[in-house]
């Protein structure tokens, strides 16, 4: 059955690495060691991605549970510094999309995303309106690897488990795609991505990045 979809996570796929300065100014300002701010930041980054805490809470937590203290206003800098740390552009998988868009494709994107997150990135990446279908999984508090987001994207593409092509950095994402029938490719770049579409067959069915 040919492709008639493609579906993109955000982070580290469409965009890049963190941003190192939003990211230094985040550690700078909260005040403890490195490797603590990194404990403390993944340790609820999934209940934020679920819907199971807004931002604030988030932000407002990390704080707490590091023997901080923080005034509201600082907390909203805070929720401020994050949103920058994931708006670093894949210039090249944007353009991608257009190209697909172009083709007749579908493109949808399914990230695992917070609320304040994904506000700052609507307010500064406007080229996220292109894609035909936004899965955001704190709006259905459920994330990856839960199948029920998958079909959910699925149902709003209209399409097949086998018609969909999905992208992702996080093995465990792919793996979960895979077992619901999807095709799948796990992305680390856009010239091993090329390649791998090429071995897949697929460049016959879709311009390539």
């Amino acid at each position: 059955m040919a492709l008639r979809a493609i579906v993109f996570d955000y982070g580290m796929v469409l965009t890049g690495p963190q941003d190192p300065a939003a990211h230094a100014e985040l550690v700078r300002l909260i005040g403890l060691p490195f490797n603590r701010f990194e404990e403390l930041y993944w340790a609820d980054r999934h209940a934020y991605d679920e819907g199971k805490l807004t931002g604030f809470q988030f932000w407002q937590k990390l704080v707490r549970e590091g023997g901080l203290t923080r005034s509201q206003a600082e907390i909203q800098h805070l929720i401020f510094l994050d949103g920058q740390m994931w708006s670093t552009v894949n210039d090249r998988m944007v353009a991608w999309q257009v190209q697909l868009k172009k083709h007749g494709l579908l493109t949808g994107i399914l990230s695992n995303m917070g609320d304040s997150v994904l506000e700052a990135l609507l307010a500064t990446h406007s080229w996220i309106a292109n894609f035909d279908v936004h899965v955001w999984s704190y709006q259905l508090l459920m994330a990856k690897p839960d199948p029920a987001i998958y079909r959910h994207i699925l149902a709003k593409l209209g399409t097949q488990p086998e018609e969909t092509l999905f992208l992702d950095d996080r093995l465990e994402n792919i793996v979960a795609a895979r077992d619901l029938g999807i095709q799948a490719i796990q992305f680390s770049n856009a010239d091993t991505l090329r390649q791998e579409l090429i071995a897949a067959g697929l460049d016959a069915e879709l311009p390539l990045p």
